[in-house]
Order: structure tokens, then C-alpha cells, then sequence
């Protein structure tokens, strides 16, 4: 397993955190900087920089209770000597907002991680839901 392979391994364990309400392992992923960014559909525009990337994340783990990610299934990865990126379908299950039933939802996930020194760091995350497709559009089937 390679480096990067861990850090995504333990990206998606600091996913379930995430999603029961506390976004600490996820943020201690992140790299601190100013050029880092999260979009996602609890943020509004994408939060830019370390201190509106963090008040993000605590925001959006806030509307997460009893939750985890219970799959995720890697559609295509990218790396560089310098650079990562993945694409993944994430399937949850959470309370979410003020309801009291626990909801299933699958988003669509693109990561980007950066070598930081010895490690990989998170430099965006963009994360939405997925609409259901329309039947005229480009991908139907026949």
C-alpha cells in the first residue's frame, strides 16, 4: 500500500467521523494553507483558504448525526509526483439536519491531495448530490 493509498484509507474513516458530527479527523487531513478549498452543498460558494475551509467543515459536520459512509466506489484516480485526484461515488446514511430518521444519499466526490514534505494533504474536496439524470439526456440507455 502507498502512501497516498493510506491517506486515502484514512480519509474515508475520518468520513464516518464526519458524518456522526465531528469534523476533526477530516480537517487534520487537510493542508493548512492559503490556497486550499471545499465546495459543498452546505457552504454555498466554496470556502477558500484554511479559516473558511475549517468554519466550513465544522458547519457542515454540525447538520451530520448518527451517520457513516458506508461505501465508496473510486471511478478514476490521477497522481503525479506532486498531485492526486479522485473521483468517487460516496454512498452515506445519516440524520441530517433536524430530521430524526436516519437518510441514505450518495454524492459525487472530487479530492484533491498534495504532497506536503513526507505526506499527502487534502487541497479541495467537492462534493454534491446526484440529481436523477434526465431520460432525453446524453447518458440513457436504449
Amino acid at each position: 500500500m502507498t502512501d497516498l493509498d493510506e491517506v486515502i484509507e484514512r480519509y474515508h474513516q475520518a468520513l464516518d467521523e464526519f458524518a456522526r458530527g465531528d469534523p476533526r479527523p477530516v480537517k487534520a487531513l487537510y493542508a493548512h494553507a492559503d490556497d486550499i478549498t471545499l465546495a459543498n452543498p452546505f457552504v454555498g460558494p466554496p470556502a477558500h483558504g484554511w479559516t473558511d475551509v475549517s468554519a466550513a467543515l465544522d458547519y457542515a459536520s454540525s447538520n451530520f448525526r448518527d451517520g457513516e459512509m458506508t461505501s465508496s466506489e473510486r471511478i478514476v484516480v490521477y497522481v503525479t509526483t506532486d498531485l492526486a485526484t479522485i473521483l468517487e461515488l460516496e454512498q452515506w446514511q445519516a440524520k441530517v439536519g433536524e430530521r430524526d430518521e436516519v437518510s441514505p444519499f450518495l454524492l459525487r466526490v472530487t479530492t484533491t491531495f498534495r504532497r506536503d514534505d513526507d505526506s499527502w494533504k487534502m487541497v479541495l474536496r467537492h462534493a454534491d448530490p446526484i440529481a436523477t439524470p434526465s431520460p432525453e439526456g446524453p447518458l440513457r440507455t436504449h
